[in-house]
């Protein structure tokens, strides 16, 4: 052991000014006063449950959200639109939608975001504001993975058929 290691090795990592084995400290939500409790309890879950943030992808992403009844492909165009598809009356064939986000069932969205066990809220143009059941999984597809080239799956779920 040389001199360095053995002078730092008993100080505080803050003190070592490393962010430890773990990486650095990740930004967790801070519980906010002014919401309710039960607000705050679903923010907190949805950040242990994950989703993904759609204004870091770049236009031509393809995600997959699964819901309770229902498998959509969305492929997104940027600015917060997308095309979707996966139900049988609102998006058969692939449809220009304006993807709002998540809600967790009520009037309060988290804009531009796909988060798992909420609602994906989207406006349709001929059907205004459409409001998916719960989403079980969301993923961004792998376009190099073998399976995303020949993907092929009924819009309802199996178990449901």
């Amino acid at each position: 052991m040389d001199f360095d290691s053995r002078k730092t090795r008993n100080r505080p990592l803050e003190a070592r000014n490393e962010s430890g084995p773990a990486g650095p400290e990740p930004d967790l939500f801070q519980p906010h006063p002014n919401l309710s409790d039960v607000v705050n309890d679903n923010i907190v879950q949805t950040e242990i449950a994950g989703g993904v943030k759609l204004d870091g992808l770049p236009a031509g992403t393809e995600l997959e959200v699964e819901t309770q009844h229902r498998y959509y492909a969305i492929e997104y165009q940027g600015d917060g639109k997308g095309i979707i598809s996966g139900h049988p009356l609102f998006c058969p064939v692939p449809t220009l939608v304006q993807i709002s986000g998540s809600t967790w069932g009520g009037s309060m969205l988290w804009s531009r975001f796909v988060g798992r066990e909420m609602h994906l809220e989207f406006v349709h143009p001929v059907y205004g504001r459409i409001t998916t059941s719960r989403i079980e999984d969301v993923r961004v597809v792998d376009q190099d993975h073998p399976r995303a080239r020949d993907r092929q799956r009924s819009n309802l779920r199996p178990e449901l058929n």
